[in-house]
């Protein structure tokens, strides 16, 4: 398999692979080359360049909806930060309000979400491809970012469903249909189907599958190789223990996991970068000059520049939508306020732990430029034996740290369960509120997606990493694809609250709690 490294076999995995049936290599070979050949030609639609470059499409409709409403709502990623913090921290909370869930929590639930292996893989892959310049393209996209992730998640909160028994419903499936009929605009209803379909196949992708491969190529790296399939049953049997009890069993579970995996990632980060204080600058050096020049195709500002965009939007989501399900469940009277807090996720999630990620693969000396073709490969040093082509994922990032610290691997691992975890935990709750849109509200309905869910936890485990990224990506941008032409009709309503909140914050109509 792709993310399998050519290891010396331990007593471990002997064990595992003497345990597993003959035929566990081949289910996973087959599994791989049904999912393969099956979802290919829908990858190669979603990520087809314009005519005459390597630019994909896809990317730029992300990064002009994000450049869109950052000017729309003039810089509000930048003048609401501020009170974004004192929203997270409860100063402004009523518990009297509707809702499920505290502005943290819906946070801590979204994060989970969006800071994962897109963080350590997904990053590997960005620098791997487009070189140290791709990091400052994905932090560009992440400051972007947040003006679309406020602009959805204020909408879902509007027009969200509210029921009898406290829960709540909500997301673009609900402000396609309501927001659109509200405006008088057709198309509501076909643009809200079309989205969820996208969600549940996203669902079982990105939040899904590629976090249980990612997880078991990790495990892989620190115990040896063996079947896939035996950590993706494992994983799911975890998984459906957690997601039967509901979005407060979700909530209880994230607000605790995320806060812990978050500090523990970034703080071994800092260590090695303060360890290296001396190369900072050199290395932001490397992060500028890459991102305006450099040799060949994929070392040039064009491959940094798409890699980094790329990477940035598949780990924040910002535009695709998934997140405003999330904040939907807030419990507030003032959609707008959940629109700030959710900002802070790409500002989290990418401009601040995928920079560190960022930093510590070139302070580390990982890759090495070849100069006749500008492409990046790995450091002949690397204990990540392979050549860096988009696929090596978590092996470059955990090569990185454990040049600093060799027992980091073994931390990683347990980060990157945590963070696979949390992530699929949260987009079962994604998938189920499309699942739910489609088919109806019930005990009945939502135990069929949650099995469907877990089964296809064990079939990422199995599948080989590219078929599970290529797919995970394509799903997810897809989504962006319906939910953004939403977004640029709703807009207006989104300005008319974000206008009446500030005035009245400003005269001091709206008041703290705390």
């Amino acid at each position: 398999m792709t993310m399998h490294f050519k290891a010396a076999a331990t007593a471990a995995t002997a064990w595992l692979v003497a345990s597993a049936p003959v035929s566990a290599q081949s289910i996973d070979e087959r599994v791989n080359e049904v999912f393969a050949n099956s979802t290919g030609w829908f990858v190669n639609f979603i990520f087809s360049p314009f005519p005459g470059t390597s630019f994909p499409w896809i990317v730029a409709w992300l990064v002009i909806a994000a450049a869109i409403f950052t000017v729309y709502f003039g810089l509000i990623q930048f003048r609401a930060f501020p009170h974004s913090i004192a929203l997270v921290k409860g100063d402004y909370s009523d518990p009297n309000d509707a809702g499920e869930v505290s502005h943290f929590q819906a946070l801590a639930t979204a994060l989970s979400g969006t800071v994962g292996l897109g963080n350590i893989a997904g990053v590997a892959v960005a620098i791997g491809i487009g070189g140290p310049g791709a990091t400052f393209w994905m932090i560009l996209a992440g400051l972007m970012g947040m003006a679309s992730k406020f602009t959805e998640c204020t909408l879902g909160v509007k027009y969200r469903n509210e029921y009898e028994d406290g829960t709540v419903s909500g997301g673009p499936m609900y402000y396609m249909t309501k927001g659109f009929t509200e405006r008088g605009l057709p198309g509501g209803k076909a643009l809200a189907i079309l989205f969820s379909i996208f969600c549940i196949l996203g669902a079982l992708g990105g939040g899904n599958m590629f976090q249980a491969n990612q997880a078991h190529a990790q495990l892989t790296n620190v115990i040896g190789d063996y079947p896939g399939w035996i950590t993706g049953v494992i994983f799911a049997g975890i998984v459906f223990a957690v997601i039967v009890g509901g979005l407060q069993s979700i909530a209880k579970v994230t607000e605790k996991v995320v806060p812990i995996m978050g500090v523990m990632y970034v703080a071994t980060a800092l260590v090695i970068i303060l360890m290296n204080a001396d190369m900072i600058g050199w290395a932001f050096g490397q992060i500028f000059e890459g991102a305006f020049t450099g040799l060949g195709v994929a070392g040039g500002m064009v491959g940094a520049l798409i890699q980094g965009f790329k990477r940035a939007a598949f780990s924040n989501e910002a535009g695709v939508g998934s997140a405003a399900i999330a904040h939907s469940a807030v419990r507030t009277k003032e959609p707008i306020t959940e629109g700030f807090v959710s900002l802070l996720e790409p500002f989290i999630d990418t401009v601040v732990i995928c920079t560190m990620t960022a930093l510590v693969i070139i302070i580390t000396g990982q890759l090495v430029s070849d100069p006749e073709t500008g492409m990046y490969l790995l450091n002949e040093g690397s204990s990540a034996i392979q050549t860096v082509d988009g696929n090596s994922g978590v092996a470059l990032t955990s090569a990185a740290f454990s040049s600093a610290f060799g027992w980091f691997k073994y931390v990683l691992a347990i980060a990157v369960i945590l963070f696979a975890f949390s992530t699929m935990i949260s987009w079962s709750y994604y998938g189920l509120k499309a699942w739910t849109f489609l088919f109806g509200e019930g005990k009945a309905s939502e135990l069929v997606f949650k099995v469907i869910f877990c089964l296809f936890v064990i079939i990422g485990a199995a599948a080989s990493l590219g078929p599970v990224i290529d797919f995970s990506d394509a799903m997810i941008f897809a989504m962006a694809v319906v939910n953004i032409v939403a977004l640029y009709f709703l807009m207006p309503i989104v300005k008319a609250e974000l206008d009446s909140y500030l005035s009245r914050l400003k005269s001091g109509e709206i008041r703290k709690f705390h």
